[in-house]
This record gives structure tokens, sequence and C-alpha cells, in this order.
């Protein structure tokens, strides 16, 4: 980038830039700053799913469970029961008996490729990109 000389403008000095050129794309990267966008963008994704997750229990949505299950999902029950994706699809097929199902103080903790929420708690692991939830844990208080 080529400066003008000095000149003197209603008593300031200012250069003027006789050429400007963009810098080198390289030399504005920062791993930290990306790792950081990508961090918050991982995050909101695991927001969405977990709105998703509790709005899809309250409607009965077995077509979105299908999607974010992985194939090895397990859910603890809050009567201690252990049931497995299938299982876990046919309770989510039949009418929810509770009404107004909301999440409050929700907590997610993203280990890099495992991410867990308090309370009740889902953990989602990437498979093939995707995050999918493995397992489920209800405790009512």
């Amino acid at each position: 980038m080529a400066l003008a000389p000095l000149t003197a403008s209603s008593g300031i000095l200012s250069r003027v830039i006789q050429s400007a050129s963009l810098p080198d794309p390289a030399a504005l990267y920062h791993p930290a700053a990306e790792m950081a966008i990508a961090a918050e963008s991982e995050l909101e994704t695991l927001k969405g799913l977990n709105r998703d997750y509790v709005q899809s229990v309250q409607r009965s949505d077995v077509a979105r469970f299908e999607e974010i299950l992985a194939d090895d999902f397990l859910c603890t029950n809050p009567d201690g029961s252990l049931v497995d994706r299938a299982a876990f699809l046919e309770q989510v097929a039949r009418p929810a008996t509770i009404r107004n199902l909301e999440a409050h103080d929700v907590t997610i903790r993203h280990l890099g490729d495992i991410a867990g929420r308090g309370r009740y708690t889902d953990v989602w692991a990437r498979r093939d990109g995707r995050w999918l939830a493995v397992a489920a844990h209800v405790t009512r208080g």
C-alpha cells in the first residue's frame, strides 16, 4: 500500500492512501476466533435440538425423534425403567399426558463431540456430521 506524503488539511495532518489492496487472507486467519465461532454455532445447534426434543415429547412427534435419535439411543424413564430407541418411539407415539412441558435452567455442556444437559440429561453425539441423541435420563423432583 503506497502512502502519499503528509499534507495539512483543516489544520490536521492526514495521509492519503493512493492505492489500496486487500491484505493477505492468511494474515487475517485467527484459529482461536474461528474455534470460538464454531463453538457458538455448535451451542446454537444443540439449543435448537433441545427445544425440538422437548416440543417433540409434547406433540408426540415420532417423525422428529426418528431424525434425531441415534440407532443405539437409550432412555432412563422417571420410574427408573430403561428403554431402547424402539420402545421410546412407542412411548412417544402415545398422546402425551403432560401439558405445557418446558425446559428451565437448561445447561448445555459441549465436550467435543459429546454434549449433555442438566436436571434431565440427554446426551448427544456427532455421528457422520450430525448430532444425534444417544441417551436420555429423566428424574422428577
